[in-house]
């Protein structure tokens, strides 16, 4: 869906823009202008849909990009292997998810702490990207059931590499709106201010009393953490943690 809305607010964009041009010319009387009048044009129109923030500045560049592209005259497999590589690295930020975040061995490190102050013997992280996170867990609490969920088609399978050899962890590719965290004793997620208004619905719906979810870096709106980790790494990562 959200790739679909992109598509049409490039189209929307290009048609009002070509539309300027021919009917105020004073106000747009270059081929630049045009550009320029189509990639804010799209870019309004994005938020007028609801797109992410991040959705602007690449309906902003996309044309101008694209035309730049096009005048160095590149072999025409550089843009299939581009394409490609954009769709296996960021396919769940197209279907709607989040895109790639990586977290820091910090958190990782944090991460451990919390699952043994917990006594948990579960733990899900939702996005595990190419498992920054989860596989130090693994390795250092083999006792630990841990589910990794990524959708992205390259991460998923940097994933799945890195944990094959580690039996305490399963690694599902699919969305994680679709993960069930019912009976899970600790949830991990490092998404977008975006989702945590819907993810923190997910988890109220979800997730048991007195378990434990944490955020990375973006607090669930209108909830109360029970703790705020200040980490002292490159981000300076803050960890929010909520009881159920």
């Amino acid at each position: 869906m959200s790739l679909l809305k992109a598509l049409a607010c490039q189209g929307i964009g290009l048609i009002t823009a070509i539309l300027l041009a021919r009917n105020v010319p004073q106000l747009v009387f270059s081929f630049w202008l045009v550009v320029i009048f189509q990639g804010i044009i799209a870019a309004a129109i994005s938020r007028l849909f609801h797109q992410a923030i991040w959705w602007m500045p690449i309906h902003l560049l996309f044309l101008p990009a694209a035309l730049g592209l096009s005048a160095l005259d590149l072999p025409s497999w550089l843009y299939l292997l581009t394409l490609l590589v954009l769709i296996v690295v960021f396919w769940g930020t197209a279907k709607g998810d989040v895109p790639l975040f990586l977290s820091s061995s910090a958190v990782a490190e944090t991460m451990i702490s919390l699952v043994k102050q917990e006594n948990a013997d579960s733990f899900v992280e939702l996005g595990a990207g190419v498992g920054s996170v989860v596989v130090p867990l693994a390795k250092r609490l083999f006792l630990l059931n841990i589910t990794a969920i990524e959708r992205a088609p390259l991460p998923w399978l940097i994933l799945r590499w890195r944990c094959r050899l580690l039996t305490n962890v399963t690694v599902q590719n699919k969305s994680l709106w679709d993960c069930d965290l019912a009976n899970q004793k600790l949830v991990f997620a490092f998404l977008s201010p975006l989702f945590m208004d819907q993810l923190g619905e997910k988890i109220r719906r979800e997730m048991h009393p007195g378990s434990l979810f944490v955020s990375s870096s973006f607090s669930v709106p209108d909830w109360h953490p029970e703790s705020v980790i200040q980490l002292s790494d490159r981000r300076k990562t803050k960890l929010y943690c909520y009881r159920i």
